[in-house]
């Protein structure tokens, strides 16, 4: 893949790998992501006090009881994640944890925006429907 990047002020054509290629792109739209994070911060306070203020609440301890339940949890969500194509299971993922919206990820699959849409609502069907038929445990 080509990739255009700014280098002591010309733009410079490199040509990548794939894994590149998505690295560098996580790394904008995290960057872009921190960006308007600091734009919020309009009322004068520092950034870093507002991490600190968020962040640096302290040292939390999970119990073996949380711990037990988070294990129980992902346990049950990676199950639900085999039920699924690899297709299915990438595009989810790089929407539940990378946060990629559809049409970065049609990019980065080579896809259109509609097909990315259907295969992350297919997973949400399988979600709910586990949900459905196990409720308040």
């Amino acid at each position: 893949m080509e990739v255009t990047i700014n280098y002591n002020g010309q733009a410079v054509a490199v040509e990548v790998t794939l894994e590149v290629y998505e690295f560098l792109d996580r790394a904008d739209h995290k960057a872009e992501n921190l960006s308007h994070e600091q734009r919020r911060h309009w009322d004068g306070r520092e950034f870093d006090e507002y991490i600190v203020a968020t962040e640096g609440v302290g040292i939390y301890g999970e119990t073996p009881e949380d711990y037990l339940c988070r294990m129980e949890t992902l346990g049950e969500l990676m199950a639900v994640l085999d039920t699924c194509t690899e297709t299915q299971r990438r595009r989810f993922l790089l929407y539940a944890l990378d946060g990629l919206s559809f049409s970065e990820i049609a990019a980065l699959c080579g896809c259109s925006k509609s097909s990315v849409q259907g295969s992350i609502e297919a997973v949400r069907k399988i979600f709910k429907k586990i949900l459905r038929n196990h409720p308040y445990e």
